[in-house]
């Protein structure tokens, strides 16, 4: 329509697996609890993202009927559970989340993560007004109730509202159907190997290759 503007963005929403954080600590703990050589997890999760299966089928081919949930909580007894430190982040984390909050946007972190992981981001002291993994809010990506309680926590109106993601399926697609905007970040295995598809080429608002692209976009 001619001299329509959209919304300007209000808040920003980000994914949290290889958009803030490196997966590479994740995957290596799991083969390392497993004793199995770290390349033939590696090996098996991309091969599980290229089927679009949920990542932890590659726990499942290794190990055929391991519970998950029981696992995490013996390395949690065994005090090889969760770690997240400052070498986890991606380098352009901090300088893109400080530099929304330095414009007035509302920076929200909320990504498909345990109850401890909310526990080890926030103790990070990231640039963000809010910090929040589906453990804890009892709801998970894709389903629009996250969608909505994010939203809820940027405090704008869902058209205000940016979701920064690499994944189409968890981040892109679902967040786009829930009216917000979406960039998707080319970046890790997900963001890489979807990042030409015809759905989330049509869909994005954005596609970007850092994080310290954002400001320029929202301003």
């Amino acid at each position: 329509m001619p001299g329509y503007a959209r919304p300007m963005i209000r808040a920003v929403i980000f994914d949290v697996g290889e958009t803030l954080v490196r997966d590479d600590r994740y995957w290596a703990s799991w083969a390392d609890w497993l004793d199995v050589p770290r390349h033939t997890l590696s090996a098996l999760v991309g091969a599980v993202v290229a089927q679009g299966r949920d990542n932890a089928d590659a726990l499942r081919l290794l190990r055929p009927g391991i519970d998950v949930a029981a696992e995490y909580r013996a390395r949690e007894a065994a005090g090889r559970g969760e770690h997240l430190d400052d070498s986890d982040l991606y380098e352009d984390v901090r300088p893109a989340l400080a530099e929304l909050q330095r414009l007035g946007v509302r920076v929200v972190v909320a990504g498909n993560q345990t109850a401890r992981a909310g526990e080890l981001l926030r103790a990070l002291n990231l640039p963000a007004d809010v910090v929040a993994t589906s453990g804890e809010w009892g709801v998970a990506k894709p389903r629009p109730e996250f969608f909505q309680r994010a939203v809820e926590a940027g405090q704008a109106d869902p058209g205000e509202t940016l979701y920064v993601g690499d994944h189409p399926a968890n981040d892109t697609l679902p967040a786009a159907s829930a009216g917000l905007r979406t960039a998707h970040l080319r970046r890790g295995p997900w963001g890489h190997l979807w990042a030409q598809d015809p759905d989330v080429v049509a869909i994005a608002d954005w596609q970007i290759d850092r994080l310290t692209e954002l400001p320029t976009l929202v301003r």
